[in-house]
């Protein structure tokens, strides 16, 4: 595929490989900067920036339901995405960063993992957003930063990760009664 048309790290994205969305970032400084995917090419002609701009956030969703959470520096923003703009959600439970999340909408995702930053330290904490608000679901067994998420707000995996002395290859299975 075609490249970002702007170079960043520790940015989160959201939906399939023919219709993607990258956001935020790291580019000598935190950014805000969002761009939609076609299949081919990366633009962010019509798209709306970020209102917080942040890196080592978290994303899910589609290309035109998405969600942005979390972020360095421990915040606990949300912010939902319409397919043009993004606009203020809930706010997490727990400011983290370095967090994953999983969904295929606005209304339906969860994050999980990630450093939480009041308590200086890695989490397994979990919570899952339905549009409106955050609420807290059953914790990870690991607490882990910096890892991975994948599948539905009901039948999630998370991978990888590190947990503060070393880095990780678990995976665990979240389903909505486990």
């Amino acid at each position: 595929g075609g490249n970002l048309a702007n170079e960043r790290c520790s940015l989160a994205g959201a939906g399939t490989q023919g219709a993607a969305l990258a956001f935020g970032g790291y580019y000598n400084g935190c950014l805000s900067c969002t761009e939609e995917y076609n299949g081919s090419t990366w633009s962010s002609a019509g798209v709306g920036p970020l209102s917080d701009a942040r890196m080592r956030l978290a994303g899910a969703g589609t290309q035109n339901s998405a969600l942005a959470f979390g972020g360095y520096s421990y915040l606990s923003c949300t912010e939902e995405y319409n397919g043009s703009s993004w606009s203020s959600g809930d706010d997490l439970n727990l400011a983290r960063h370095g967090s994953a999340g999983a969904g295929t909408s606005v209304s339906a995702v969860l994050a999980f993992g990630g450093y939480d930053g009041d308590n200086y330290s890695q989490t397994n904490a979990t919570e899952a957003y339905d549009g409106t608000s955050w609420s807290t679901c059953v914790n990870q067994i690991t607490c882990n930063e910096s890892l991975g998420g994948a599948g539905t707000s009901t039948n999630a995996l998370s991978f990888g990760g590190y947990n503060g002395s070393s880095y990780s290859s678990s995976t665990e299975e979240y389903n909505n009664s486990s």
